[in-house]
């Protein structure tokens, strides 16, 4: 019989990538994909062991899944991603349900860790995390036909205080351009029109293979690509935010005038101690030079709060920065005391009620100005890509390019006869919190 085969994606768009590839390599090893945990002979729970409640979550998904080698068709249960990288013995010493285990840097080895663990053998394949796929990789697309991420390089050199990615995905490592052009050209044969880079620090692209930052020129060349509408470039490193990058996405109308820069936090004590670039006041210069070179640009940025030595004082200027910057999107998580990190060891920890507080006030500010932020496209005219219909009020349903998937708002779009997959131009006629609606133009 042949086997059936789930893989279940936690964590970011990454992890995402990473499932989609071994689905690929699953497939044309002859196993059959399917879409039910109960009807699966195998199962990869692909994890994330970023923060806290991430690996909790990780967790309870593996224990459900082993439920079903009980009550449902399960033979092997492997657990893939971030998690098994930085925690193999733990999980094998504490979780005997799992079959097999393969780290960030191994998945693309994925068929032979099915087979063995089938075989009763329970392979354990986590090495240092040094692949980055250079050959033509087969690939199951998991989200809609017409929008996909593509991987640009993996790891990060940055080393943040708070930060354990380059424990789990390793140092820094550029994808050769010719591998991305051909993956975005391939992607691009399926019908896929939006295309969004990834990396843990995109805008260092080029730097170790090339020796110069070479996101610009990237930008410009995925979209040459025959079929491409949209390119939309995530986690914007601020460090390396060149002016040459200001100017090529200012420019060229196939990139999405949307950044997404994770800044972290406001205040300069608080950047020194996470080890970030730059200080507030390079951050406000930044800020100004994209928005005067693209003033219809959406922003968007990640804080932390809670961070260790993070004052009362420090809280309410914040505060007062995210009012004076009024992001168009904004991203708050709570500090997350992650071992093996520097800033585990660091004093004045906060307690876990604070954060929260914190956390919750900040995303209510920043619901006031999202709201401000959106009414200042109220009868103008914006491209949105259609993703599907609604029957039941009877509107189309998209994003506009001020939009990532799955993390920002949602256009609802009154019209006749849309295409699923295309590009709309549609005249905004009111704004919600974080969402708009308005009317097709034919």
């Amino acid at each position: 019989m042949t086997e059936r085969v789930k893989v279940v994606t936690l964590g970011c768009e990454k992890n995402l990538v990473d499932s989609e590839i071994m689905s690929g390599l699953i497939h044309q090893r002859g196993y059959t994909l399917t879409d039910s945990a109960e009807e699966a002979t195998v199962i990869i729970v692909n994890t994330c062991g970023f923060i806290d409640a991430a690996k909790e979550e990780s967790v309870n998904t593996i224990l459900d899944m082993a439920d079903l080698k009980q009550t449902g068709s399960l033979k092997a249960l492997i657990v893939s991603g971030c998690l098994t990288q930085r925690y193999k013995e733990e999980l094998m010493k504490e979780m005997p349900e799992i079959d097999g285990i393969v780290g960030t840097g191994d998945f693309h080895r994925i068929n032979d860790i099915v087979d063995q663990a089938l075989a009763g053998r329970k392979p354990i394949y986590v090495g240092n995390p040094v692949f980055n796929y250079e050959a033509a990789l087969p690939r199951r697309v998991a989200t809609p036909r017409y929008t996909a991420y593509v991987k640009i390089a993996e790891g990060c050199d940055n080393n943040c205080t708070f930060c354990s990615i380059p424990i789990m995905r390793g140092a820094f490592r550029s994808r050769s351009m010719e591998s991305i052009l051909a993956e975005v050209a391939d992607l691009a044969s399926q019908g896929v029109r939006e295309i969004s880079l990834i990396a843990q620090d995109s805008t260092n692209y080029g730097t170790d293979l090339y020796d110069k930052f070479m996101l610009p020129t990237l930008l410009n060349k995925v979209s040459e690509v025959p079929g491409i509408e949209w390119v939309r470039l995530h986690y914007a490193y601020p460090g390396f935010f060149t002016d040459e990058l200001i100017a090529t996405m200012a420019s060229n109308p196939k990139i999405c005038k949307y950044v997404d820069m994770p800044l972290q936090h406001s205040e300069d004590a608080i950047l020194k101690r996470m080890r970030r670039p730059g200080r507030q006041r390079d951050a406000r210069e930044l800020i100004a030079k994209i928005r005067a070179a693209m003033p219809e640009v959406a922003l968007r940025t990640s804080i932390i709060v809670g961070f260790p030595g993070e004052t009362e004082e420090d809280f309410e200027r914040l505060k007062q920065f995210v009012r004076e910057i009024e992001f168009d999107r904004l991203g708050v998580f709570t500090y997350s005391k992650e071992e093996d990190t520097p800033a585990a060891r660091l004093p004045d920890q906060v307690p876990e009620e604070v954060k929260e507080y914190r956390a919750n006030t900040l995303m209510e500010i920043q619901r006031e100005i999202a709201s401000r932020r959106n009414g200042r496209h109220i009868g103008s005219d914006i491209d949105v890509l259609i993703e599907r219909y609604d029957g039941r009020s009877d509107v189309y349903v998209g994003r506009s390019q001020y939009d990532a998937p799955e993390i920002d708002g949602e256009v609802f779009v009154r019209g006749q006869q849309l295409a699923i997959g295309r590009v709309a131009k549609v005249r905004v006629t009111h704004s919600f919190d974080f969402d708009l609606s308005g009317e097709a133009l034919a």
